[in-house]
C-alpha cells in the first residue's frame, strides 16, 4: 500500500503554498524510500510555483535539494541500507540507455530526464518533490551524503553545488587558473569555495562591496564592484574563466572583455530576456561564451565527496515550512545569506 505523507504544495501562481498530503508510490525492487529531514529552496522552485517558466500543473510539491535518511529499501537494492544518510537532486530517472546516460550525463538524456517535481515519472504519475516528509526514488538516482556534511548544509549542494562544480571542473579550474565569480548569492557563495578548493585564484565580481568580507572569508583572493566606473577597464583580460551565477541580464560584451586569450564566460542562470553580443568580442582573443545546467548523478556524488573532503558547505538559514512564502519573497529580493533550508519536522 502507498505511504501517505504530509507535504506543502503550490496550488496556483498567486496563492500561498498550502499543507496537503501525497501518496508515495510502493517501494519497488530497486527503490529507496527516504524520510526527508531538510530541503533547500531553489529559485527554480519559485519560478515553478509562480508559473514563470510556462504553465505549471497544480498542485505541485516543490523541492529538489533533498537530504534525509533511508527508511526502506527494495529487495534488489544493493547500495543503500536503512539508516543511511542520502540526498536527491534535480533528477529522479532517465532512459539509462542512451550514450549520455551510459557515461553518467543523465542531464543530457536523449529521451529527456525525469525531474524531481513537476515532471512525469516512468509510471505515468506526476512527480512530487521534497517539501514533504518522504519520497521514493529509484536507487540509481539516490546520492550518498558523506559523514563530514551535516544534512541541513548538504541539502542545497544537491542543486546549487553541482550547478557550480560541473562547469568549474569542465572548464578546468585549478592551480594556475584565474576564475571570476559573478554574484555572491546562493550559487556564487558555493562557487567561490569550490573554485578556491580546486586551487584557482578567485575573484568575486559583485554590484557593490557589501558582501566583500564574506567573499574573502569563503576563499576569494580579490573582490571588485561592477558598479565602480573603472572595474571593467582595470580588470580587462584578467581571467581564464568567468562564471556568471546571476539570472539578470548583463552586458555580455563587457564581461567578455574580462577574459584573457582562450577564456570562457559561462552562464548558469537564465535571464528573463534574450541577450546579444558582438562577435568581435569573441574572435579577437578566441573567446568562448557558454552555459551549463546541473550535472549527472556520478558528478553530483563526486561533488558531495569533494565538498566533504574540503570542508565546503552551503551557508543556510533554516526555517519552518510556515515561512516558505516569506522565504520566496526574500529570495527574489536577494535577502538571504545564502540559502534557505526547510526543516521538514515542522510539517508535523
Amino acid at each position: 500500500m502507498p505511504t501517505t505523507v504530509r507535504a506543502y504544495a503550490a496550488t496556483s501562481p498567486t496563492d500561498p503554498l498550502a499543507p496537503t498530503t501525497i501518496d508515495l508510490r510502493d517501494v519497488g525492487p530497486r527503490d529507496v524510500r527516504i524520510d526527508i529531514r531538510y530541503v533547500g529552496i531553489c529559485h527554480s522552485d519559485i519560478h515553478t510555483a509562480r508559473s514563470e517558466w510556462g504553465a505549471t500543473r497544480y498542485p505541485v510539491v516543490l523541492g529538489h535539494e533533498i537530504a534525509g535518511v533511508v527508511a526502506e529499501v527494495g529487495a534488489e537494492v544493493s547500495r543503500f541500507r536503512v539508516g543511511d544518510r542520502v540526498g536527491v537532486g534535480c533528477l529522479v530517472d532517465s532512459c539509462r540507455e542512451c550514450r549520455y546516460c551510459r557515461r553518467g550525463d543523465e542531464q543530457f538524456c536523449t529521451e529527456g530526464y525525469v525531474e524531481t517535481y513537476s515532471s512525469t515519472g516512468r509510471d505515468g504519475r506526476p512527480t512530487q518533490g521534497g517539501y514533504a516528509e518522504g519520497i521514493v526514488v529509484t536507487e540509481d538516482f539516490v546520492l550518498r551524503i558523506p559523514d563530514g556534511l551535516a544534512l541541513d548544509v548538504a541539502a542545497p549542494l544537491l542543486c546549487a553545488g553541482v550547478t557550480v562544480y560541473s562547469p568549474l571542473r569542465h572548464w578546468g579550474a585549478g592551480p594556475g587558473t584565474r576564475v571570476a565569480v559573478v554574484g555572491l548569492g546562493g550559487l556564487g557563495h558555493v562557487a567561490v569555495q569550490v573554485a578556491a578548493a580546486l586551487g584557482a585564484e578567485v575573484t568575486v565580481l559583485s554590484q557593490s562591496l557589501r558582501k566583500q568580507e564574506d567573499g574573502l572569508r569563503l576563499g576569494a583572493g580579490h573582490y571588485a564592484a561592477t558598479s565602480a566606473p573603472d572595474t571593467f577597464a582595470r580588470l580587462a583580460g584578467s581571467f581564464d574563466l568567468v562564471l556568471n551565477t546571476v539570472s539578470a541580464s548583463v552586458d555580455v560584451d563587457a564581461y567578455l572583455s574580462l577574459l584573457d586569450v582562450d577564456g570562457t564566460l559561462v552562464n548558469l542562470g537564465i535571464p528573463e530576456h534574450p541577450q546579444s553580443l558582438d562577435v568581435a568580442s569573441l574572435l579577437m582573443r578566441r573567446l568562448s561564451y557558454a552555459a551549463s545546467n546541473i550535472g549527472g548523478i556520478r558528478e553530483t556524488q563526486e561533488m558531495l565527496d569533494f565538498c566533504a573532503a574540503h570542508g565546503i558547505a552551503a551557508e543556510v538559514e533554516t526555517i519552518g515550512v510556515d515561512r516558505v512564502d516569506e522565504a520566496f519573497d526574500r529570495v527574489v529580493a536577494s535577502d538571504v545569506r545564502y540559502r534557505f533550508v526547510i526543516d521538514t519536522a515542522t510539517l508535523a
